[in-house]
């Protein structure tokens, strides 16, 4: 089968955008590689390794390139993305001096030409990440997420996915109950019960992502902890609604969402109100320039900051719904 390819060209910060983008037009896949050089800063504190090429994208600017079933107008999708960028400047990105490109790819092309590029990286002092078809000796006691993310957002590589799991590994005390929204390869779902959560939710509004993560979670058998479903992802965390075969009953202990800051801010208030009095929402996806109007949301719905966690210019929000809850 043969996609239609669209490549972005676009600042770093706007990535995440332009990816939300494309999935909104309609993308089956996106992947994104940023700029490359030898003086870039890399986290190696952890042991991280980073088996990729010098590249020649210009400096702060990243590649996004979306994927579309052949047969779909894809000048008309090229077109409407192009006033989508020209718009970022008034929810606070600016996409620079962006350039898009088309082109087809074969499927068998892109899908697995990747994966040289994805090697074990230990994302905290326990837990690593490891691609399936990679061989890997962990310790004895490391935590191992084994992984094939498919099309999915979620590697570990991506600094808002490795402040999750670090966050997590942090938070996650033993037997907790815990709702994953916008799962994506279910990296996260994953991490939580490796850690000591005893059920995990894991909701995404892209099917993709849900047939991604059902995958992983059989992988490292815990398909009878984890329950995927495809959301809305604001319905399903209002308390009495989240109640599932699967053995998740709101309220619960913690909420994960690695997501943009723009959808974040939208269900604020419903995550506070699934969520047991001193539970924890851990936000992530969240680019510097937003942390301003993510933390004036976290406090307008209630909660308490307890942490902010930081990795290149991206920022998790560790938030906490008080202990002794007005509403009783």
């Amino acid at each position: 089968m043969r996609w239609h390819e669209l490549t972005v060209l676009a600042t770093e910060p706007s990535q995440e955008m332009v990816s939300h983008y494309l999935y909104e037009l309609g993308a089956g896949g996106v992947s994104i590689e940023e700029s490359w050089s030898e003086d870039k800063p890399r986290d190696t504190s952890l042991g991280q390794w980073y088996d990729k090429p010098l590249n020649d994208i210009r400096p702060g600017y990243a590649v996004i390139k979306g994927y579309f079933a052949e047969g779909i107008d894809i000048d008309a999708i090229a077109s409407e993305l192009t006033k989508l960028l020209q718009g970022l400047p008034e929810y606070g990105y600016d996409a620079g001096e962006f350039t898009i490109q088309m082109g087809d790819v074969h499927e068998d092309d892109w899908a697995d030409a990747w994966k040289k590029y994805f090697k074990p990286i230990a994302v905290s002092d326990r837990v690593t990440v490891k691609p399936t078809w990679e061989n890997y000796t962990p310790r004895d006691d490391e935590l191992i997420i084994e992984l094939d993310p498919g099309m999915a957002f979620g590697t570990g590589t991506h600094p808002t996915t490795a402040l999750c799991l670090r966050t997590l590994e942090s938070s996650i005390t033993g037997g907790e109950q815990v709702i994953d929204v916008g799962t994506g390869s279910g990296i996260l779902a994953i991490g939580a019960v490796k850690l000591g959560a005893a059920k995990v939710l894991a909701l995404d509004l892209d099917p993709i992502a849900v047939s991604s993560a059902a995958e992983n979670i059989k992988l490292n058998g815990l398909e009878h902890t984890i329950e995927v479903r495809h959301s809305d992802l604001l319905g399903v965390l209002r308390k009495g609604t989240a109640r599932t075969d699967g053995g998740i009953t709101p309220p619960v202990d913690l909420v994960v969402a690695n997501i943009l800051a723009e959808i974040i801010l939208l269900f604020t208030a419903d995550v506070y109100e699934v969520l047991k009095p001193g539970g924890i929402y851990i936000a992530s996806g969240i680019y510097k320039n937003k942390e301003a109007d993510v933390e004036a949301g976290l406090l307008a719905a209630g909660f308490e900051i307890v942490d902010v966690v930081r990795q290149e210019d991206w920022l998790a929000f560790v938030a906490g719904k008080p202990k002794e809850d007005d509403e009783g």
